[in-house]
Order: structure tokens, then sequence, then C-alpha cells
């Protein structure tokens, strides 16, 4: 059975921006979406958010597909190097692996920028898919670049006005990730 397991980021939650519609598609395509609710902002922490993904852990597998939104990229790389994890797939939108100099995120994200062993992550070998505009109020452009160094052999895609692939940027669908999807 195809699997995809979606992670929302600080302030977020499982029924806001492109999530409903993508789960919408994706079941309709005979995948099993799982999109599990941390607490954001009070009680964020990357402990908190580990605990939540617990259950979930099991059923990350070679028929699984990762997609984490903002603060949810370094928190689900430190999950699946921590526990060894392999999916098929990850995709990853508006991600960063380092404060942003933003005091409003910083303070509730500090806990989650942990040393990711990327050597261990990258022997897996899944294809990464890497999403970015070149209009993110909140990340720069040189976290993506970033992230897609550490990752060698990733694809990182610079989507125009986009924002940070939110509500706020007006993003209630994200055809070029369903399209992605489809075709890997």
């Amino acid at each position: 059975m195809k699997k995809a397991l979606l992670i929302h980021g600080a302030y977020g939650n499982p029924k806001e921006n492109w999530f409903p519609w993508l789960t919408k598609e994706l079941e309709k395509k005979g995948y099993k979406v799982t999109i599990p609710s941390f607490p954001t902002p009070i009680n964020q922490s990357f402990k908190n958010w580990e605990l939540e993904l617990l259950p979930y852990l099991k059923k990350i597998d070679e028929n699984s597909i990762v997609i984490a939104h903002s603060i949810g990229v370094v928190f689900i790389l430190k999950i699946l190097e921590k526990n060894d994890l392999c999916p098929r797939n990850i995709y990853f939108i508006s991600g960063f692996l380092s404060k942003l100099g933003i005091e409003r995120f910083d303070n509730i994200n500090k806990t989650f920028y942990q040393k990711i062993n990327f050597t261990k992550i990258n022997r897996y070998s899944p294809q990464v898919y890497i999403y970015h505009s070149d209009n993110d109020p909140y990340v720069n452009q040189k976290h993506a670049i970033e992230l897609a160094r550490n990752i060698p052999g990733s694809r990182l895609t610079i989507i125009k006005k986009a924002g940070h692939f939110n509500i706020d940027s007006g993003f209630k669908e994200f055809p070029e990730l369903l399209n992605d999807i489809l075709n890997s």
C-alpha cells in the first residue's frame, strides 16, 4: 500500500494550506495519508513532536513518502536519522536547518536545531525533492541551497511568488508537488 506522511510547520495544523487538497488528491490515487497534529506554538518542542509522531514511525517504509513543510523538514530529517527509516521519496517545502533570524520562530524552534548526520541520511538515497519560493518572507533561499548541498542528488525547485507555501501566500493547492509525487 502506498503511504504518505505529511508534517506541518510551526503555528501550523493539518487542516491548513495545501494539506487538505493534497490529501484528497493522493487518496484518489490510492495513498493512505497521515497528518499528525503537532503542538504549536504552545508546548512546541522536538521532544513533544517526537512523542506525537511515535505511533506512526512503524508505518514508514519503502512504500512511504514523507512531505515536510518549514520546521517540519529539520524535524523529520532528525527522526529519519535517529530511527534508520528509509521512505521511498522525501519532499521538503520551505525547509531550513538553522535559525532564521526571526525571534518569533527561532524561540519556538530552538529545540529542533540539531546536528544532522547527512552521511547516514544519504546512504539510504531516497529521492529528495526540495521546493522553495523566490519570495519566502521567513526562509531565505540560502537555507534551501544549504539543504540541497547536504543532500547530493536532491532536486531543488524554485517556484516564483509562492511565499512560504501557506494560505497567507494564497497556497491552497500545490500542483507541482502532486505532479512530482505521481511521476516518481
